[in-house]
């Protein structure tokens, strides 16, 4: 579903929690010493880890990734497809073969393929949208039609409309504030909006609440095509009849539509098709940029504004009309088994603890970058965990890979899996480490911060195979690069750990972190891309291998990282957690709602003052429709004590956790392991305590208090969504009341690492 290649284009990807690294404070960074104590290790078995993981990085076959990718996406493998269906047993039979207890876990949900697809102008002139991609010369699997899934949205509800046609930019909410400016109305229309700028399905969501009877997306060569570089084949850049596929289900409940917040196991309780919330309201369609052409090139009315025009050749028109569309989508709406392989290495001392790696190897079509570059890195940590266990590693911990089916359509395999299994993993998981698609460039994370230290550690560990310093390093030399400011630049050179992004939804973290509560990371290479052709047919082993990660060298930079993540978090005696990082960054995110309502109070203030003015009537294009913008309240004042209280609690207990645990570490005591075992039981706890059973006002699945993605940001992350969202819809007492709400949760998670202190204290006193 994610892409790191594409999070340049799609800014809504790019918060999909794998991104976009901001940094902590602390020292300056230094690359971690050899003989340097690992975080939750005693020094004997810190030398012991360095040897295994060590040998791990070494054992990792480049060659190994380029043949697994060729054999994984040799042929379209969508959910329900037999090649789909292939790649399972194959991977589950090389989960085997390198000693793992291997077993496939089947779910029957929901996904619609195509039936009917036509979109066509009838006015003023005809024109009918091929919807189709053709093959390729020399790419030997462009070609593979009659196992092709159709160029389309899954999840659109079934429509045949026929109306005028407005352009209205990216189609988010701020479109159509400019649209209300400009005296266009989209009631009774079909929009045709562009890919970008925000998740696919919150276009049809918004425009549907506008009043839209149809949606057309479009990819614009702007944000994915020539304005980017040389299209396929002469370049990597989406071509002339390329289409982005995707889900448009609406992400407010991950998973099969059917049975929601359960396992779609077979006698699970199902919801009628018609009463499933997460189907659009209207019918919609993505098309190429050679297919948009004729369509917007027939728009009339105002000259779009200038931050809404892309590379087409055309003056860009808002419309309506006088192009008037005939869109109609029928699906056949059937349920297909999505096959989750889960393989198993027992730990030999906490086997009751699991460390979870996962990654899907479901695709759109072939999925060469999307899924299977990242599923290849998980397969050669597969081999070589089952070497090292030959060699005679044995984890401390159970250690589980999973393949996961059905992300693409919706998180299907891991949600129903998480679901099914959500006791179970609230008890024993410690944490779950996932990546998608992976390409050249930087190395990037998102995830919970209880695991910030712990990545950056591992991430000073790996070098960057082009420019040989730790990845780490060149992580934090981009963001310096990159920074606004001095002061920016400034925070960033005084900084040691890189703050991780917060995660949001797009791929299979979600249900564990927001659902389940169990700490997560979202790991990745990428931004040196010079292509994509995101969930097309062209995301095949012959684009991938011309134009990404062509020797596969951060492949395997992406299979050490997170193999050697698993057995740091597999051996250690301690689990690493560490939480100044958590306490800091929910002070950012509490510090934000307060900016946030200050900057509100301000713009507000500001335009119902111009209104007052005259301001915008006279200055005002008299030849142009022009309309002044509703006079608003200016917000109330809001009490954020609880916040900021919950937020001190957390930081005084994580302090006086790190010094009981730097004093443990220092020390050299090695823990008995009864205690050991206790201590860490309530380490895991500590992340679950930031959920609520009640979940998010109007989304209840998502029940992380901190982590959630945004109703309308689809993958974004919007942290303390349970405030932020009724301040984004201005509903100011709304958002008050859920403050004290919020804090609590915090306070109780302060509790929790307070009581981890005390117990981890009284394990280490002399005599004990």
């Amino acid at each position: 579903m994610t892409s790191l290649r594409s999070l340049p284009v799609y800014l809504a990807i790019a918060t999909i929690g794998l991104v976009h690294l901001t940094f902590g404070q602390s020292a300056t960074p230094t690359p971690t010493s050899e003989t340097s104590r690992l975080a939750g290790y005693s020094a004997q078995s810190s030398k012991a880890e360095r040897d295994w993981e060590k040998k791990l990085q070494a054992g990792i076959v480049p060659k190994n990734l380029r043949q697994s990718m060729q054999r994984l996406s040799a042929r379209p493998h969508h959910v329900g497809s037999p090649y789909d269906k292939e790649n399972s047993e194959w991977i589950l039979s090389k989960f085997k073969e390198w000693g793992f207890d291997a077993h496939i876990e089947t779910f029957q949900v929901l996904f619609p393929t195509p039936k009917e697809r036509i979109v066509e102008m009838i006015e003023p002139t005809r024109f009918q949208a091929k919807l189709q991609e053709p093959a390729v010369p020399g790419d030997p699997t462009s070609n593979q039609t009659a196992e092709q899934l159709p160029t389309y949205n899954a999840y659109s509800i079934d429509g045949d409309v026929s109306a005028p046609l407005v352009y209205v930019n990216y189609g988010n909410r701020e479109d159509y504030e400019q649209l209300d400016r400009l005296g266009i109305s989209v009631k009774g229309a079909i929009v045709i909006a562009r890919y970008g700028e925000g998740w696919r399905g919150i276009k049809p969501k918004v425009g549907a609440e506008h009043g839209a009877i149809g949606c057309i997306i479009y990819s614009d060569p702007k944000d994915d095509g020539f304005f980017n570089g040389d299209d396929y084949p002469n370049g990597g850049w989406r071509p002339r009849e390329g289409v982005q596929r995707g889900s448009v289900m609406d992400t407010d409940y991950p998973g099969d539509p059917l049975t929601p917040g359960v396992g779609a196991t077979a006698d699970a309780k199902r919801l009628d098709i018609k009463d499933a919330k997460t189907i659009t309201k209207i019918p919609v369609l993505p098309i190429s940029w050679g297919d948009a052409l004729p369509l917007l090139s027939a728009l009339q009315g105002p000259v779009a504004p200038e931050t809404w025009r892309g590379a087409l050749p055309i003056t860009y028109h808002v419309g309506p009309g006088p192009a008037k569309v005939h869109l109609k989508v029928a699906s056949n709406w059937d349920l297909k088994p999505v096959n989750d392989v889960i393989a198993t290495m027992r730990g030999s001392d906490e086997p009751d603890e699991w460390v979870i790696r996962g990654n899907h190897y479901d695709a759109w079509v072939n999925g060469a970058d999307d899924p299977i570059s990242g599923m290849v890195a998980v397969l050669e940590e597969a081999r070589m965990l089952g070497e090292l266990h030959k060699q005679g590693w044995n984890p401390k911990r159970t250690v589980i890979l999973c393949a996961w089916d059905g992300e693409e359509p919706g998180l299907l395999g891991s949600t129903e899996w998480v679901e099914a299994h959500r006791g179970e993993l609230q008890k024993h998981a410690v944490a779950y480490i996932n990546s998608d698609s992976n390409g050249r460039g930087f190395f990037r994370a998102g995830g919970s911060h209880d695991l910030q230290r712990l990545i950056n550690d591992v991430a000073l560990d790996i070098q960057d195979p082009e420019k040989h310093i730790s990845v780490q390093q060149r992580a934090r030399l981009q963001r310096i690069a990159d920074a606004h400011n001095a002061e920016d630049r400034a925070e960033i050179r005084k900084s040691n750990d890189i703050r991780i992004g917060a995660l949001g939804d797009g791929s299979d973290y979600a249900p564990f972190i927001d659902h389940a509560g169990i700490s997560a990371l979202n790991i990745g290479y990428g931004g040196e891309n010079d292509a994509d052709a995101y969930h097309s047919i062209y995301d095949d082993f012959y684009w991938y291998t011309k134009f990404m990660d062509t020797d596969f060298s951060y492949g395997t930079a992406l299979a050490q990282t997170a193999g050697t993540a698993v057995m740091r978090l597999a051996d250690a005696e301690v689990i690493p957690y560490e939480y100044n990082a958590e306490a800091e960054t929910v002070g950012r995110y509490v510090k934000e709602l307060e900016k946030l309502l200050k900057d509100k109070q301000d713009e507000i203030t500001e335009r119902n003052l111009e209104l007052k003015e005259g301001l915008f009537t006279a200055t005002a294009d008299p030849r142009k429709t022009s309309v002044p913008p509703p006079a608003k309240p200016v917000p109330p004042f809001m009490n954020f004590a609880p916040l900021k209280n919950g937020v001190e609690a957390i930081r005084k207990s994580a302090d006086r956790y790190q010094s009981v645990f730097s004093k443990w570490q220092a020390g050299g005591t090695d823990l008995p392991r009864q205690t050991a075992a206790a201590l860490n039981t309530e380490l895991t706890q500590i992340q679950r305590a930031f959920l609520t059973e009640k979940g998010l006002p109007e989304r209840p699945w998502f029940k992380h208090q901190v982590y959630a993605p945004g109703a309308y940001t689809g993958y974004g992350a919007k942290p303390i969504a349970a405030v932020r969202e009724y301040m984004d819809q201005e509903k100011w007492k709304e958002a008050e009341a859920q403050v004290p709400v919020v804090g609590q949760v915090l306070e109780n998670v302060a509790v929790a690492i307070g009581k981890a202190a005390d117990d981890l204290e009284k394990a280490t006193l002399p005599g004990r």
